[in-house]
């Protein structure tokens, strides 16, 4: 095992800037890292984080989110395991998958991209970041909780203060205390409106879960409250970044771009590999509940263990030519790109496998398709090179995009 790499440290700013050769550094050199700062032992190989995420054998336990996740959320479904997980995933799942999401969100999906495609749909110019990607995914949320989307602004600042404290690996003290302040803000904002729901329900996905039961158990306040939390942070940055890193995918590879223009059967494809080779996020943590051994060494018990989803998309040992960005690659399967059975690990595996992935997929199909629709001869800004930023998760920070209006 490595304590000293000679490559740059995950916290420094030559690795934020292009972390994908120290991956393969570390893939090749120091597949197992003990990390001082962070407090952490780092895996970056495919097959040690797919046998963290699928844990077959019970060797790796959520609880690193009693501390990681709980003081900006309050307690998750995350933190959870056994039959309380079970339950807890049983009451939430269904909304998420099959008809549920067809019938109900469908609909709130397609009207939510059109809404912002019509501020930008006559003008010839976009930022996919700012004008869509950053607004579409929580409006969404929004909209299927039956929150009101006039609170956009107080969502956002959310969301992003709780990925800044997920991601502050360094500990700085102003984050930590931003990122708390949120659960409080939140909690202000939410309990009322969820205590309103009890009383007169709607047809929303909060008033669903106010009244879901499984086995005679309901979610409490704090649980929904919980959940919601979760649900805007992780359902608005993931699917932020996955669709500007789609399109700032295809647009460096024209070709691509092209086919996926012509045949819209190939977004579930450019998806899944966007997933692989720029996951929005790069390093999901476990703590090990027995020593474990893995590629470069042993990892004693109650260790935090921070698996680096970006190296591992990338490791050469599992998929051929690995930094190449191929939709047409057939290392990939795009039918289970999607479920528990994926063989990329943007969104774990195993029992703790993200609940919204289908959420996602419709979401990104429905944007990238109707973006395509309206912007026919997409094409970058003149002069501008999209740039990756971020370490905990990542994505362009901008997206400037020029393009004939549809019907002109």
């Amino acid at each position: 095992m490595s304590a000293a790499p000679q490559h740059p440290d995950i916290l420094s700013p030559e690795f934020a800037a292009d972390p994908y050769p120290v991956y393969a550094a570390m893939r090749e050199n120091a597949p197992l890292i003990w990390h001082e700062a962070m407090q952490s032992y780092i895996l970056s190989r495919y097959e040690d984080v797919e046998r963290v995420f699928k844990d077959k054998k019970s060797e790796f336990t959520t609880d690193n989110y009693n501390w990681q996740l709980e003081p900006v959320h309050g307690k998750t479904i995350l933190q959870l395991s056994g039959r309380e997980h079970a339950v807890r995933r049983a009451l939430v799942a269904p909304a998420f998958r099959g008809s549920d999401l067809q019938e109900n969100f469908l609909p709130v999906i397609e009207r939510n991209s059109r809404e912002l495609i019509d501020t930008f749909r006559s003008t010839g110019s976009a930022d996919i970041v700012s004008d869509y990607a950053t607004r579409f995914p929580v409006n969404v949320i929004a909209d299927m909780l039956g929150l009101d989307k006039a609170d956009h602004a107080r969502f956002h600042g959310w969301y992003t203060a709780v990925i800044a404290f997920l991601g502050n690996l360094s500990g700085d003290p102003e984050v930590t205390a931003a990122g708390e302040r949120t659960r409080l803000e939140f909690a202000e904002y939410m309990i009322p409106i969820i205590q309103e729901r009890r009383e007169k329900p709607g047809d929303d996905l909060l008033s669903r879960l106010c009244a879901a039961e499984v086995d005679g158990v309901r979610m409490s306040d704090e649980d929904i409250k919980a959940f919601c939390s979760l649900l805007l942070a992780a359902g608005g940055e993931t699917t932020d970044k996955a669709i500007a890193s789609i399109l700032a995918n295809l647009l460096a590879h024209a070709e691509q771009l092209a086919a996926v223009q012509a045949d819209r059967s190939l977004i579930p494809a450019a998806f899944a590999e966007t997933l692989r080779y720029t996951p929005p996020v790069h390093m999901i943590m476990r703590q090990s509940a027995t020593e474990v051994e893995v590629s470069g060494g042993v990892i004693p018990a109650g260790a935090t263990v921070t698996c680096l989803i970006g190296s591992a998309n990338r490791d050469e040992r599992r998929y051929a030519e690995a930094d190449r960005f191929d939709i047409f690659r057939d290392d990939l399967t795009t039918t289970s790109a999607f479920s528990a059975a994926a063989d990329h690990l943007a969104f774990a595996l195993g029992r703790h496998f993200c609940v919204g992935a289908l959420l996602a997929k419709a979401e990104v199909e429905v944007g990238i398709n109707q973006l395509l629709d309206a912007m026919p001869d997409l094409r970058l800004a003149d002069g501008f090179d999209p740039v990756e930023q971020g370490v905990f998760t990542r994505g362009p920070q901008s997206l400037p995009v020029r393009f004939t209006p549809a019907g002109v």
